[in-house]
């Protein structure tokens, strides 16, 4: 069992890197997933003794980038001021860590990323209509997939990370936590899914060089659209959606044949990243959505725990029982040699009390869980902690 706490720097800077350290130890933590590259947004900062709320910037990265290495790429990182005013964070985070016996993993969020989609619309997600999402780069894109290879490369090679762990290597959804995003028409999780769906060029190109033409899907899902944002009231059959997964589409064959190539191209992504890890870190896979839900992002579950160390499985908003059956499920569908960790977080209402969180991670650990990463370390008062610790106790 191994059990880690997902933490931004600035927090650890705030409340001190040995004091942080030590808490977590205490309470039963065996290392920290640290935020190496990351997106904007707006926290409640519940723990900083010096502020109240942070703005991070968008799209930066949390350690010393060696440029040479980009030299060549149409992407170009940003290092976070955050690492520019403070050289030498990371040397000593880590050696405090290897102090303590602690392990620091790397939590990188991957092609969620607005700085570089407003910079190199280019390599973005485009829907059915040829509209950017900013916040997606596109996973078939060369320069996007060249790119991570490169910063992942880039991460590791600085430093011992016990593993990285890699969010949105994967399409996203269209409601993503855009900027004050507005939608009138009242868009179904059907809705929210055909919106979400690339039709890039690269997309076209990768499919054209695998025997496949996405363009009729692209016409069909075009008119789904134009159909639903002209409805007076949402037409929802997400029930039936939700249960039959791509077989829902199973009676519109470009569709259908256009859905199961687009996991593909995801698993094809991890896939050359895996392969072309030569350091020591593990890379785990972070997936946001449970095996019933992952193909949701062209995620094929399965295919995806073969080409990773492992798999971090969140379970946010989720009654105990449910966790354990999603983690149940998650077991069952990777290869045995592929553990699963559990993503929970201590957030209020996802977990409402001690005992609530105390029941998730038993319901968790009993359906073979390999650990748990918990959300987040600075943005929850320090009384949650103690609840972590309880929870991890009552193991014993």
């Amino acid at each position: 069992m191994f059990n880690s706490f997902w933490t931004y720097p600035w927090d650890l800077l705030d409340l001190g890197i040995k004091n942080s350290l030590e808490e977590l130890k205490s309470a039963g933590i065996d290392g920290i997933s640290l935020a190496t590259s990351y997106h904007a947004g707006r926290f409640l900062q519940a723990r900083s003794p010096k502020r109240k709320a942070y703005f991070p910037e968008d799209g930066t990265v949390y350690f010393n980038l060696d440029k040479n290495k980009y030299k060549d790429l149409l992407i170009q990182p940003r290092e976070s001021n955050f690492i520019k005013e403070n050289r030498g964070f990371l040397d000593k985070l880590f050696s405090e860590a290897e102090k303590l016996n602690m392990e620091v993993s790397g939590w990188t969020v991957a092609l969620h990323n607005t700085r570089v989609g407003k910079n190199y619309p280019e390599v973005t997600v485009k829907n059915a209509f040829g509209d950017p999402y900013y916040y997606n780069l596109c996973p078939s894109n060369e320069d996007v997939r060249e790119y991570i290879k490169v910063l992942i490369e880039d991460i590791t090679s600085k430093h011992p990370y016990y593993a990285l762990e890699l969010e949105s290597l994967n399409y996203m959804g269209f409601f993503h936590e855009y900027h004050h995003e507005k939608d009138g028409v009242g868009l179904t999780a059907k809705d929210d899914f055909l919106l979400s769906l690339c039709f890039c060029d690269a997309c076209k190109e990768r499919a054209k060089k695998e025997g496949i033409n996405i363009e009729p899907a692209q016409k069909r899902v075009k008119s789904w659209i134009e159909e639903f944002c002209s409805n007076e009231i949402p037409e929802n059959d997400d029930k039936e959606f939700m249960e039959q997964g791509l077989e829902y589409f199973k009676d519109f064959p470009e569709v259908y044949k256009y859905l199961q190539w687009r996991s593909t191209v995801v698993t094809s992504l991890a896939e050359e990243i895996y392969q072309g890890n030569t350091g020591n870190s593990k890379i785990y896979f972070l997936s946001l959505l449970t095996p019933d839900k992952s193909w949701l992002f062209g995620i094929d579950f399965k295919e995806i725990s073969k080409v990773n160390d492992g798999i971090v499985v969140c379970c946010y908003e989720t009654a105990p029982e449910q966790v354990g059956l999603d983690i149940e499920q998650s077991v069952a569908e990777v290869d045995s040699s592929t553990p699963i960790m559990t993503g929970l977080r201590v957030f209020c209402p996802e977990v409402h009390s001690k005992e609530e969180l105390k029941e998730k991670v038993r319901k968790a650990t009993e359906s073979g869980t390999g650990g748990f990463v918990f959300y987040n370390y600075g943005l929850i008062p320090q009384k949650r902690i103690n609840w972590v610790k309880d929870a991890l106790s009552a193991l014993e």
